[in-house]
């Protein structure tokens, strides 16, 4: 053997043996003198019957121990005071643990402790000063009995046969207020009478912790408000919600506490019970990050229930029989700024008996919800005030949803199909608030919604007491899709196609009921069946609740239909129809002229039809036998005059509101019709929508009219009746806002009048036939027509009041033009008489006669003929206002 070998292990040999005396004499010290040492150098009292160290490995097994600590009032150490049966520690760092006073170890096995424990101070942020960690890498205790509290001697936690294996524990004061009371890798623990309170609201209390296998089960889990609701609202008035939370059982597995990390799975929560008082109080966002990250595998919650109160006692939502299932679930900092906090990757939700009482009273049977789809069965929802918007019940509310998920913290949806099923009742429109820009954050736009299916339902829209019904109603709506407007003021909705059937459709507003016995509506047809406008008073009531004259309206028709395309949804609506026609309608249109004049200006209809704000187009619209009656009552009259229009056909080209590029905005409008159900009208008619200067065109003839077929209408309105016929009238109008120009031609034969007195009864003989011999009777075979010019146009007046002023000029040129002679005789020997009756035939003007001689020696429209004539025939074609007058 080499020497330096030899030395070698002499001198291994040697220091085996000093370390071996320095155990034993260690060993020896310590159980002589340790107590004495751990007295006089630590902050604690401890003695035990035995004690074994092993310096080199530092393993330490100690029994019958007792400690207490030296000065309980300290606040900056860890408390301890209690016995332990049975102390084992493996690896101590005994140097640390005497010189640096930091307690760590690779194991520790405590059996049978009956320890409290008081944590020290947290750290005062302030100096940086921090306090000795305890710091255990595994922990086993044995049927233990432990309380620890915190350094105010507030209890913090306590547990009974308590039985406890965790790898890698850490447990400090500043792990309680920063992340997690304990955190751990792997455990196993039992135990009764579980206690925590990790602040001055909230105590949690277990009744019993079991684990087997790897899988815990805690029974009577309880989150116990410490406070009434009244101190909770004293003492933390910035807080908006007391909970309250009770588990009847609840089973887990693969439990870990790391950090900042809580991950368990498997969790089956049975019977929970959840109890939520809230305040009015706001709670500002908090800017600070969120510290802990939840992960749960899998979750499953039967059977539970929710109760949150509002903070005035009553209940604000009540939910039974809740069932959750989720499969990976997920919080932590980045889906916390989510709209849906949590990420997952499936769950499945249900529940019955939901009641939610709000601005709304809404209950729901029962209701399923998953990723996928949802089902709402039998909902309701009920008025809480007058100002509430629904009153309704539905069947079923179902949908199916293809994508669901965040982008960029914007929630991304779109849903496949929204089906609502028997939907009776009312929904009221809120009133319109003052437009409020407003960001929609939080959402992926454009939201889209594939499909809308309405059935079997019966809505009624209100908006302003004007109630809109849908009986029967069936809708399907496809490709919805929702954005915010350019000006944030709210959504705009465009939708691609749709189709929509309702029964007994009505229509209520102040004055009318409208009606349809059947509606079908889509983006290229409309079709409306039974069409009734109703008034729902009586003329009489009518007059006295409108403070100027309007026009009252009886209206029906049989069928109504259109084809084309247009959009009404979207920010770009527009109506493009290539055919509309309207079957059997008949229209009652009744005016009373004892209210006072309209002052506002009547647009003509080109301005009227420019005036429409979306783009409209019809190509062609036709009115097919229909009938038209006009009555018009004054005050001096002996009831309504009554015009009629029957077998009523109208074809309208190029109905415009020239605002849809490339198609063309002259309107042609034709009309063939039954004048007094005695002579053929027809009258052609034209204007220019895209012509500021709103000029028309207007021609038209009649022909075989009896005479007596207009006394209907003059003789309540002017007491007079006609006999003869008019063979032919014919005018061809020209004009635009300020007035019209144009010719007149009549034909007729045997035309004679009667003045009647007030009543319509007798005939007042003798103006009657000074009336006669100045109209003229017969126009001959081949008349010639007249010139109608500068007739002024009333702007507070509208277009059919012109028309017939420009017929009235007509009129008087053509009737007032023979039998001159015969009239001037006959004015010449009764003079006397005349004056006797000057008071009551005071339009009668000698003047007029001679003038009219005069102008039968000129050409028509020649200045004698332009005179205005005064005197009777003023008030047999002039009056207060002219039908058609608004």
């Amino acid at each position: 053997m080499k020497k330096w070998v030899k030395k070698l292990l002499i001198g291994l040999g040697i220091l085996a043996v000093i370390f071996l005396l320095a155990n034993f004499g260690l060993n020896f010290w310590l159980k002589t003198q340790l107590p004495k040492y751990i007295k006089n150098n630590t902050d604690y009292k401890v003695s035990y019957k035995k004690l074994d160290i092993d310096l080199g490995s530092g393993n330490i097994l100690a029994t019958g121990i007792t400690v207490n600590s030296k000065n309980p009032k300290n606040i900056d150490v860890i408390g301890l005071q209690g016995t332990i049966d049975t102390l084992q520690i493996s690896r101590l760092g005994i140097y640390n643990a005497v010189f640096k006073k930091n307690i760590s170890s690779k194991d520790l096995l405590l059996a049978s402790p009956n320890l409290n424990i008081t944590l020290a101070k947290p750290i005062d942020k302030k100096t940086g000063k921090k306090n000795n960690p305890v710091l255990f890498e595994n922990i086993r205790i044995n049927n233990g009995n432990i309380n620890i509290f915190k350094y105010t001697k507030q209890k913090f936690l306590g547990v009974k046969q308590f039985n406890l294996f965790v790898e890698n524990l850490q447990m400090t004061e500043e792990s309680v207020e920063d992340k997690l009371p304990v955190v751990f890798d792997k455990y196993d623990i039992k135990g009764r009478d579980f206690f925590f309170r990790p602040g001055n609201i909230y105590a949690l209390k277990i009744s019993k912790i079991t684990t087997t296998n790897g899988e815990m089960l805690i029974e009577n889990f309880k989150l116990i408000p410490l406070l009434t609701f009244d101190e909770f609202k004293r003492f933390y008035p910035k807080k908006n919600k007391l909970f309250k939370f009770d588990i009847q059982k609840m089973e887990f597995k693969d439990v870990i506490l790391k950090k900042d990390k809580i991950s368990l799975s498997n969790a089956n929560l049975q019977n929970p019970t959840l109890l939520v008082y809230t305040t009015n109080a706001v709670v500002k966002k908090s800017d600070k990050p969120v510290a802990f990250e939840v992960n749960l595998d899998d979750i499953k919650l039967s059977n539970g229930t929710v109760q949150i109160i509002k903070p005035d006692g009553n209940k604000l939502l009540v939910a039974q029989s809740l069932n959750l299932k989720i499969n990976k679930l997920l919080f932590n900092k980045e889906s916390a700024e989510n709209m849906i906090p949590i990420n997952y990757k499936d769950f499945n939700f249900s529940g019955k008996n939901i009641h939610y009482t709000g601005k709304q009273n809404i209950n729901v049977e029962s209701l399923a919800l998953n990723p996928k789809s949802g089902e709402l069965r039998n909902i309701s929802a009920l008025p809480t005030d007058s100002k509430t918007s629904m009153d309704f019940k539905a069947n079923h509310i179902a949908f199916n949803i293809n994508k669901w998920e965040f982008i960029d913290k914007k929630l991304n949806l779109d849903v496949k199909d929204v089906l609502v099923d028997g939907v009776h009742g009312t929904i009221k429109a809120r009133e319109v608030a003052q437009k409020k820009k407003t960001e929609l954050k939080g959402i992926q736009f454009p939201l889209v919604i594939r499909k809308v299916i309405i059935k079997n339902s019966n809505i009624i829209y209100d908006k302003e007491d004007q109630p809109l019904t849908f009986n029967d109603l069936n809708a399907t709506i496809n490709n919805i899709e929702l954005k915010p407007k350019a000006d944030n003021s709210g959504l705009a909705v465009s939708v691609k196609d749709y189709i929509l059937t309702t029964k007994n459709f009505a229509y209520k507003t102040k004055f009318y009921n409208m009606s349809v016995g059947l509606l079908k509506v889509n983006k290229n047809k409309i079709q409306v069946n039974n069409f009734a406008m109703k008034p729902l008073v009586s003329r009489a009531q009518f007059i006295k609740m409108i403070p100027v004259e309007k026009d009252l309206y009886d209206l029906k028709a049989g069928q109504v239909t259109a084809e084309g395309n247009w959009d009404l949804f979207s920010n770009n609506k527009f109506i493009n129809a290539s055919n509309v026609v309207i079957q059997s309608a008949d229209a009652n249109i009744f005016r009373s002229k004892i209210p006072k004049d309209d002052p506002k200006e009547k647009p003509l209809y080109s301005r009227l039809l420019r005036s429409i704000k979306i783009p409209l187009y019809v190509s062609n619209l036709d009115l097919k036998n229909s009938i038209l009656v006009y009555e018009e009552d004054t005050p001096e009259s002996a009831g309504p005059g009554k015009l009629t229009f029957s077998n009523f056909n109208m074809n309208v080209k190029n109905l415009n509101s020239a605002k849809l590029k490339g198609k063309p905005t002259q309107v042609k409008i034709k009309i063939d019709c039954s004048f007094m159900n005695l002579a053929p009208f027809a009258v052609d008619w034209n204007f220019d929508v895209a012509n500021h200067n709103d000029v028309f065109a207007i021609s038209g003839k009649a022909i075989n009219l009896p005479a007596e077929g207009i006394n209907p209408f003059i003789r309540p309105y002017l007491h007079i009746t006609a006999k003869g016929t008019i063979q032919e009238m014919v005018f061809n109008f020209k004009g635009n806002p300020k007035g019209l120009n144009g010719t007149f031609n009549l034909r007729h034969k045997d035309l004679k009048i009667a003045i009647l007195d007030k009543n319509n009864k007798e005939k007042k003989n003798f103006i009657t036939a000074i009336a006669n011999l100045v109209i003229k009777s017969d126009s001959g075979k081949f008349p010639e027509s007249v010139t109608v010019e500068n007739v002024e146009r009333d702007p507070t007046k509208s277009f059919f009041n012109l028309f017939w002023k420009g017929v009235e000029e007509g009129l008087k040129k053509t009737l007032i033009g023979i039998n001159v002679d015969k009239a001037k005789n006959a004015v010449k020997n009764t003079v006397s008489t005349v004056k006797d009756v000057k008071n009551t035939i005071k339009d009668i003007d000698i003047k007029a006669i001679k003038t009219n001689n005069k102008n039968t020696e000129e050409k028509p429209g020649q200045p004698g003929e332009q005179e205005k004539k005064k005197g009777f025939l003023k008030n047999i074609f002039k009056k207060k206002e002219k039908p058609g007058t608004e």
